[in-house]
């Protein structure tokens, strides 16, 4: 399963897109997350999800892949297209990455 991921699905003349993609958490600690963008396509994402932490790649690839498997129930196909949405999931990884940092700054020492 790739570490990134483009899902698209057509209604009504509408087109539903999910960019997805698998990125290392920071702090050199093997975890890893799975980030999610949702809207219409040609749009601004309406909706920014992430999954995690995973111990590894592999770990969320499954996930990834599991999720996957389901939205094609749903209609979704794979899109070879080019992600769109990257700086917004980047975005949402710097997020995420600096609210871990600052928990990990201001927990108590044992």
């Amino acid at each position: 399963m790739p570490r990134s991921l483009c899902l698209t699905r057509q209604c009504l003349g509408l087109v539903t897109r999910i960019e997805c993609v698998i990125r290392p958490l920071s702090g050199d600690n093997g975890m890893w997350t799975l980030l999610f963008a949702a809207g219409m396509s040609g749009e601004q994402p309406s909706a920014l999800k992430a999954q995690g932490p995973f111990h590894g790649p592999v770990a969320a690839e499954s996930v990834l892949d599991a999720i996957a498997e389901s939205l094609a129930l749903h209609g979704y196909q794979t899109a070879e297209e080019i992600p769109i949405w990257s700086l917004h999931l980047q975005g949402e990884l710097r997020r995420i990455n600096g609210d871990s940092s600052h928990s990990q700054r201001t927990s108590p020492v044992n």
